[in-house]
């Protein structure tokens, strides 16, 4: 289907006149990038595996002492082991393997990067246990509130401010209450 990009106007470029047939469409695109460069950002995969041991991620886990840590606070292997099948029957594992390209090179990306910086506030909140999470979930959502309440706008740009972060406060929010309610729950 050919897409109208000059909105009717008759002075707009035609997009079908100017650009190469080989790169309209995504996956002609992907395949002409891939032709052109040597080495493309387009189509990479982020290395989860080596970006791990380059950040020595499994050695400061061991010495954060977090597996500890979650045990003490109720969550050792045969906990998770029965949540398994929970996991399967809400399809999250099936969601996971049909969007394996965008948790590999975003959430991954995300988790790995940030978790030399991450770390140590986990164990950290691991040490306090469910009172630190419903703590963090306090604080987003009543961050949250101060910026919708206020009408706080995002500097130099002009938008609102609570609308904006609260795509990235709100989720936050529930997760670490949820985390709060699972460790209150599970703690022996």
């Amino acid at each position: 289907t050919a897409l109208k990009e000059a909105f009717g106007f008759d002075f707009a470029e035609d997009a079908y006149e100017n650009t190469p047939d080989e790169i309209f469409g995504e996956a002609n695109y992907k395949q002409w990038v891939q032709r052109i460069a040597d080495d493309p950002l387009l189509g990479r995969q982020y290395p989860v595996l080596r970006r791990v041991r380059e950040l020595d991620l499994l050695g400061k886990t061991a010495d954060a002492g977090i597996l500890s840590k979650l045990e003490k606070n109720g969550i050792d292997l045969e906990t998770i082991e029965k949540l398994l099948p929970t996991v399967e029957k809400l399809g999250l594992l099936s969601l996971a393997g049909s969007n394996q390209q965008l948790l590999v090179n975003l959430a991954a990306f995300l988790l790995v990067e940030g978790a030399p910086i991450a770390l140590p506030l986990v164990a950290g909140a691991l040490e306090v246990g469910p009172p630190a999470f419903f703590l963090a979930a306090f604080a987003c959502g009543g961050l949250e509130f101060y910026l919708l309440a206020n009408g706080v706008e995002v500097p130099l740009v002009g938008l609102p401010a609570g609308p904006i972060l609260g795509l990235l406060l709100v989720p936050l929010t529930v997760v670490f209450g949820g985390v709060g309610v699972a460790f209150a729950s599970t703690k022996k």
